[in-house]
């Protein structure tokens, strides 16, 4: 078996994510239905969805968690590149720094966005950690999903069933209610909102399916 370079391939595909993103700049076609309004805040949304984060009106006041790897180099790419800000880390690699980086912007008043079942899943799966920053920082969690029926917004197969936009496929991001987190809530409470969050995520998903002609118009 021949053996790839990663040096050589993960640039290269940069370099090609960063082109294709320009193509589908002219094209990306989102509707925000119940866009919050509150700064600072959190968008929490599967990795699948990271896509939508691209219908955000204000993105230049987002700072979007990223692992640091080889797949997390060709997002952050993509996600500098539509003008959202990029912070680096993963509960594997870096993560202290990277919570504080995130902490930090909220504290000036910025906005995160944070795919809360990755970097590796499981899908579908919420992780505490969005749990812990809001209730350091007070910042509210907004449930946030991203979604058409349309067969031109590609499912990859991969461990999120990553979607991507093709052709100016009519899509809808919705936002859900804000969720607070006490700075005094205990391990169970931090479950209790882990849980809470993660079916406010389900709900959302399913609202946007079943209403979706109604919405998008």
């Amino acid at each position: 078996m021949i053996k790839v370079d990663k040096k050589i391939y993960v640039p290269v595909l940069c370099w090609l994510v960063k082109k294709l993103f320009k193509f589908e700049s002219y094209f990306y076609n989102a509707k925000n239905i119940n866009y919050p309004q509150m700064k600072p805040a959190i968008f929490a949304l599967w990795h699948a969805h990271q896509c939508g984060l691209y219908a955000i009106p204000d993105r230049g006041q987002v700072n979007a968690l990223i692992s640091k790897s080889n797949d997390g180099d060709i997002i952050a790419t993509a996600t500098d590149y539509v003008g959202i800000k990029v912070v680096r880390g993963s509960s594997h690699r870096r993560g202290a720094g990277a919570t504080l980086e995130l902490i930090e912007k909220l504290e000036q008043g910025e906005c995160a966005a944070i795919t809360i079942d990755g970097p590796r899943g499981p899908m579908g799966k919420v992780k505490d950690g969005v749990i812990n920053i809001a209730k350091l920082t007070q910042a509210p969690i907004i449930p946030m999903t991203w979604y058409s029926p349309s067969k031109w917004l590609l499912k990859f197969n991969t461990w999120d069933e990553f979607r991507f936009p093709l052709l100016g496929v009519k899509t809808i991001a919705v936002y859900g209610e804000p969720i607070y987190v006490p700075g005094d809530c205990s391990k169970e409470d931090i479950e209790s909102y882990r849980q809470k969050l993660e079916t406010a995520l389900n709900d959302l998903y399913k609202y946007a399916q079943d209403n979706y002609d109604e919405l998008v118009k």
